[in-house]
């Protein structure tokens, strides 16, 4: 098996109003499901906010340096993620498939460089 991330960057979301999330947010938790059921998810979230950044930090002299921002600029801001393990990049084409139907909005799909890596090397 291979592990995929199927992605968006929020600057592909158009606005929405509330009951609209809403309504995607109980179709795409319901291809998440599909994917639970199947034993095909790593692991997913909820979606990201860019109001949450915790925080930035960058490696200064060999050491960990902190900062509250400012953060890199960036055009796109990833705006949530899955990672699921199939059997090849037909399958995770379906999955990224369903989940841009339900949400109507595109994902991407990458493929982990080796086998097991979002889990640990298992």
């Amino acid at each position: 098996m291979t592990e995929y991330l199927i992605a968006f960057n929020d600057e592909w979301v158009p606005e929405h109003t509330p009951e609209q999330i809403q309504a995607k947010s109980v179709t795409s938790r319901a291809v998440i499901a599909e994917m639970r059921a199947q034993d095909v998810l790593v692991f997913s979230n909820g979606g990201l906010d860019r109001s949450t950044a915790v925080c930035g930090v960058e490696s200064v002299d060999g050491k960990a340096v902190f900062t509250d921002g400012p953060y890199a600029e960036t055009k796109e801001h990833l705006g949530g993620f899955c990672v699921i393990d199939v059997p090849d990049d037909e399958t995770a084409r379906y999955w990224a498939g369903r989940l841009a139907v339900v949400l109507d909005w595109p994902q991407e799909v990458h493929r982990f460089r080796g086998p097991g890596e979002a889990r640990g090397g298992q």
